[in-house]
């Protein structure tokens, strides 16, 4: 039997749907409280429990040969340190130590490109280590934390590997993630502006792909990173014309979209407080850095063969149609 965390986020829900494609037997960890919707229907055993709660893991893995842990506490603002290291961090040194001491052969941990160094003369590669004196959000920091939970217990003989997710585009996109909320912005006519630069994305089902291959392929200890490839914001704004028919909105200036970014991020902490913005200065400083990264490993060791970012965009938007987030244009 399989246990995934983190099934009602994007990434765990894309890979909850290729496990049981697969025909593996999966048990889901869910919280009591969270909104556990995204799993009705799905032939799943359901363990509910928490990650800083070390009993509930212990019941959770009974019977558990091996573990993806795909639940993090994501955000791209300040705020919620403690809770964050709490979840991330405690989080999942207290599931490995419960895999170790259940007999759980092997735990692929999902992790994170922040999590990773960079150097703006090359793409970023699994060696290049976080450097912690450059401006980093506190989820930055957490994801280097697991990184480091996962490295020591690796070191002491568990059977770890991590599986480095980019920035994920596809369907499944229940809550929905922050590219997901633009796309659905964009079609239903609510999107002006858009910004400069652009990231590393990686589709719904290239991830998932990648926990797969890193389960059966990958060498223990070790980090994976997985991307479908570099698009900037305005090529993918280009794609969600040709699919929704409404303008492609204006591009910010580079100063203005900062400027823009930090009265917003001012207005949702004074006013606003709970909401969730989607333009903060965090994600304009890492969309003008253009960072790119270097799947080569994961090509080279597990056979990884990224697909299309675009395909993976017409999957989001026919997904989001389906369940109604987005009303199709008129032919």
């Amino acid at each position: 039997m399989i246990l995934l965390t983190g099934a009602n986020g994007h990434l765990g829900a894309n890979l909850l749907r290729r496990l049981l494609a697969d025909s593996e037997t999966v048990r889901v960890l869910l919280r009591p409280s969270s909104d556990n919707s995204t799993v009705d229907g799905l032939a799943v055993d359901r363990a509910y429990g928490d990650l800083r709660d070390p009993k509930s893991l212990a019941e959770a893995i009974r019977g558990v040969e091996r573990i993806y842990h795909c639940a993090a506490q994501i955000s791209t603002t300040a705020g919620g340190e403690q809770e964050m290291f709490a979840n991330n961090v405690l989080g999942t040194r207290n599931l490995l130590q419960a895999a170790a001491a259940g007999g759980v052969t092997r735990v692929v941990v999902s992790g994170s490109l922040s999590a990773i160094g960079h150097r703006p003369d090359r793409p970023t590669d699994e060696t290049e280590p976080f450097n912690p004196f450059e401006p980093h959000l506190p989820y930055a920091f957490t994801k280097a934390g697991v990184d480091h939970e996962c490295a020591k217990a690796a070191a002491e003989g568990q059977d770890v590997v991590v599986a480095i997710s980019c920035a994920i585009l596809g369907p499944n996109d229940f809550k929905p993630s922050r590219m997901g909320q633009l796309l659905i912005n964009f079609a239903n006519g609510r999107q002006r502006a858009y910004l400069p630069g652009g990231f590393e994305f990686v589709a719904a089902r290239d991830i998932a792909e990648g926990h797969v291959l890193a389960m059966r392929k990958g060498r223990s200890g070790q980090r994976y990173i997985f991307s479908s490839g570099f698009m900037t914001l305005g090529q993918i704004f280009e794609i969600y014309r040709e699919l929704t028919g409404q303008p492609k909105p204006m591009r910010l200036p580079p100063a203005c979209a900062l400027a823009l970014a930090q009265m917003n991020e001012f207005v949702y902490r004074r006013l606003l407080a709970g909401k969730r913005p989607l333009l903060t200065p965090a994600a304009v400083r890492l969309l003008l850095m253009g960072r790119r990264a270097d799947t080569a490993k994961a090509q080279s060791e597990l056979g990884f063969r990224p697909t299309s970012i675009a395909d993976a965009v017409r999957e989001a938007y026919q997904w989001f149609v389906a369940r109604g987030r987005i009303t199709p244009a008129t032919p």
